[in-house]
């Protein structure tokens, strides 16, 4: 691993933990003492992405990963909190077992996960993603946040977000 600082190649690990998931290692160069943090998770295949357009594309976690930031910028969502929602959103595609998506469920998956983590940050994604063209449309996605679902337990309605 090469040090992001220096470039050597010479660093150790000083900690590793695993979630499952990913095995976080926090390392330390040897040359010049920078610590950094890096991540190990298994590889899988996941299922090219068609675009609106019939263009075809690979799923790319980083390009996932800066949709959910741009909807949570300036909002408090933490970064780990993000990672567990792009970390959703690929198993959620990962289990569907096809070879191409898309790019509308994969959206709508994003779009889910977004709903879960923050309202706001919701709103934006969906008025880009669905391309929201006048203040109906707002108004229409605002008003689905606070429509009632029934508890699984219990049967009574409850509200979807976090209010």
């Amino acid at each position: 691993m090469l040090c992001p600082k220096c470039s050597s190649e010479k660093s150790s690990v000083t900690d590793s933990r695993g979630d499952g998931g990913a095995i976080r290692r926090r390392r330390e160069c040897q040359d010049c003492g920078f610590r950094f943090t890096t991540y190990e998770r298994v590889e899988l295949v996941l299922p090219g992405v068609i675009k609106k357009d019939g263009r075809r594309e690979v799923f790319d976690r980083d390009k996932v990963r800066r949709g959910f930031r741009r909807a949570c910028e300036k909002r408090p969502v933490s970064a780990e909190a993000i990672d567990a929602a792009v970390d959703a959103v690929e198993k959620r595609i990962q289990e569907m077992c096809v070879k191409e998506i898309d790019s509308r469920v994969l959206g709508e998956a994003v779009m889910d996960e977004l709903r879960k983590l923050d309202k706001i940050a919701y709103v934006r994604f969906a008025s880009v993603y669905r391309e929201f063209s006048d203040v109906n449309q707002f108004v229409d996605a605002l008003q689905s946040l606070g429509k009632p679902t029934n508890d699984p337990d219990t049967g009574a309605p409850v509200k979807v977000g976090n209010e």
